[in-house]
């Protein structure tokens, strides 16, 4: 195991990280696990709608690598990914581009690079008010209670979406809820609004009105994305694993994009809800191609980190504006945490 920062084995006695083992196993390291001869992989995956899904339910990656053990654990946000990383427990993830962020910079540092882009935020998340709580605007907000899982994705564009309509989080009372504890608060009244993604935020909309949805707010200039993230050591020994989970995920969009109904099945069987809503709930989310991924707007190519970098560090200002973060990485440090090596070749062949 790698040494680590001192700022960082603070995290490895917390109750979250105690939470995150028990939800990843003993450890996702793929130098250190073993199944038997085979070195294990372990993914973090979260259950909403994306090509993630379609990889983990067609098992793309455990045909593309039959040499190893591919062992894939659920996560219900992007804070309990970044612990699992610190404790080395876990090798590639999904995970939102806030989180990402805020695991790029201090305290957490934490070693991993950026090496795809899921998908691009838009009606897929969500703030919502509750019927019946009197809210209509988000600057209707004031005083009331908002649920949405901090450190998230959800979170950011919350505090993204109140600024803009001119209040800060001390107008309104955040609560820290992951998914499916935010639709029992709604059910019972304990919560007038919430922030959050599909599948969730389906159910919330059929008892309540959306404000403002992700791809609004990054019309704002705040635009959230779901990344692939793989360690540093998995980067270092075993890099044909990272270009055969990107090329995975590369297959797992085209399906996304050219075979709704094929994939929405697969969708629909890791949600446990119906094919048409799995359709309709991926026609929500906005899924790139090799081209757009490898472009200079959005990931880069050849060891030349895209636009994704201003995304990144923006993200990490507007944290570190919010305290949330004590400051922000640099540029370089970002650019340096862009995995684009050998793409595109890697996506397209």
């Amino acid at each position: 195991m790698s040494r680590r920062p001192a700022s960082r084995l603070v995290l490895l006695f917390t109750p979250i990280l105690a939470a995150a083992l028990a939800t990843s196993g003993c450890g996702g390291s793929s130098s250190a696990s073993t199944d038997g001869a085979k070195p294990k992989i372990t993914i973090a995956y979260q259950k909403f709608p994306s090509g993630d899904l379609v990889v983990k339910h067609d098992k793309l990656l455990e045909t593309a690598l039959p040499g190893y053990t591919i062992e894939w654990k659920v996560f219900d946000s992007g804070a309990s990914i970044n612990t699992a990383f610190v404790a080395d427990a876990v090798d590639i993830a999904a995970i939102g581009s806030s989180p990402v962020a805020r695991g790029l910079s201090d305290p957490l540092n934490i070693p991993y690079k950026v090496a795809f882009v899921l998908d691009v935020a838009g009606a897929n998340e969500a703030l919502v008010a509750r019927n019946g709580s009197g809210v209509s605007t988000i600057a209707g907000l004031k005083g009331h209670r908002i649920a949405t899982p901090f450190a998230s994705t959800s979170h950011y564009s919350l505090l993204a979406a109140l600024t803009a309509a001119g209040l800060t989080d001390k107008d309104v009372t955040l609560v820290d809820l992951q998914p499916q504890d935010i639709v029992a608060a709604w059910k019972r009244g304990d919560i007038d609004a919430a922030y959050v993604w599909l599948p969730t935020l389906e159910e919330l909309k059929q008892t309540g009105t959306v404000l403002v949805d992700s791809a609004a707010v990054a019309k704002d200039g705040k635009p959230t994305l779901d990344l692939g993230v793989v360690s540093d050591d998995l980067i270092s020994k075993h890099p044909e694993v990272v270009d055969a989970w990107r090329k995975a995920e590369t297959t797992a969009l085209a399906q996304v994009r050219e075979q709704p109904d094929t994939a929405a099945k697969a969708v629909a069987a890791e949600l446990s809800i119906t094919e048409a809503d799995a359709k309709s709930q991926l026609s929500q989310g906005i899924f790139l191609s090799p081209a757009e991924i490898t472009s200079s707007t959005w990931l880069g190519s050849g060891g030349k980190p895209g636009d994704i970098v201003t995304n990144l560090l923006d993200a990490a200002q507007f944290l570190a504006d919010q305290k949330k973060i004590p400051s922000a990485p640099s540029r370089d440090a970002i650019a340096a945490a862009i995995y684009t090596k050998g793409l595109p070749d890697v996506l397209t062949k």
